[in-house]
């Protein structure tokens, strides 16, 4: 799925007013523990975001995801959202929110898709795109270290 440049802004737009949910911690110490929770409604189009509590933090309607009958829609919108939160990457790693916190990916049945972000000082998540067949290739690479 290719996502239109107003899906990217309607995104874009709910990770920011997200943001100001948790003031960027200027003076003050980090003091909130919570993960952020992006719930997509197929049907609907509608995203969400939540805290830990199930307390919403902001939802906008994706008109381009409305009755999306997809069977990979969330495979297919988990790469667009990690790169609006890419993109607002700085605003988002600096908010009020004990470290790591995550940024995860649900269905609108509450479970976990995704692990899109890990905002965290010593941690790095890698795209899973790179990391695919990775299992493969590092069997492979023992197999001929073994075999010398």
């Amino acid at each position: 799925m290719k996502a239109t440049e107003q899906t990217l802004q309607q995104i874009e737009r709910a990770l920011r007013k997200t943001a100001e949910k948790f003031p960027q911690k200027a003076d003050e110490e980090a003091s909130v523990m919570t993960d952020i929770h992006i719930r997509v409604t197929q049907e609907t189009g509608e995203l969400m975001t939540f805290d830990d509590d199930d307390n919403e933090l902001t939802r906008c309607i994706v008109e381009q995801w409305i009755d999306n009958k997809d069977d990979d829609f969330y495979d297919a919108i988990a790469p667009i959202i990690r790169s609006c939160i890419e993109k607002q990457r700085q605003q988002l790693e600096s908010l009020s929110i004990l470290k790591p916190y995550s940024f995860v990916l649900e269905d609108d049945d509450r479970e976990p898709i995704a692990e899109l972000y890990v905002v965290d000082d010593d941690l790095v998540i890698i795209d899973p795109v790179i990391m695919e067949n990775l299992d493969q290739d590092l069997d492979e690479f023992l197999d001929k270290l073994l075999k010398s």
